[in-house]
């Protein structure tokens, strides 16, 4: 029981952010676990399951950035966001040729 309740208190403190003052570190949220899923089975495998798992990761990355970039606890955050969405932009440009 004790073990269950330090895993609790774990998880309430990851989802908060560390610092407590100014979160900079915050465990992942489901876009972002979702995105690197994706990412890791796109690094692990060829053809067109690499072709999706590439999409799962760019479409996940989004999410998280866009939740980022509107609602982040800070400018360090919304920055991150901002970030995150300029990346995806110029990787799905560079993969459409432009």
């Amino acid at each position: 029981m004790r073990i269950r309740l330090e895993l609790a208190a774990r998880w309430r403190r990851g989802q908060r952010g560390w610092p407590a003052g100014f979160p900079l570190v915050q465990f992942p949220n489901a876009p972002l676990i979702a995105a690197l899923g994706g990412w890791l089975v796109a690094a692990l495998t060829h053809g067109s399951v690499h072709a999706y798992a590439r999409a799962a990761f760019y479409a996940g990355l989004t999410a998280w950035a866009w939740e980022e970039l509107a609602e982040g606890v800070n400018w360090v955050r919304r920055a991150l966001g901002a970030a995150g969405l300029v990346y995806v932009v110029v990787k799905v440009g560079a993969a459409q040729g432009a």
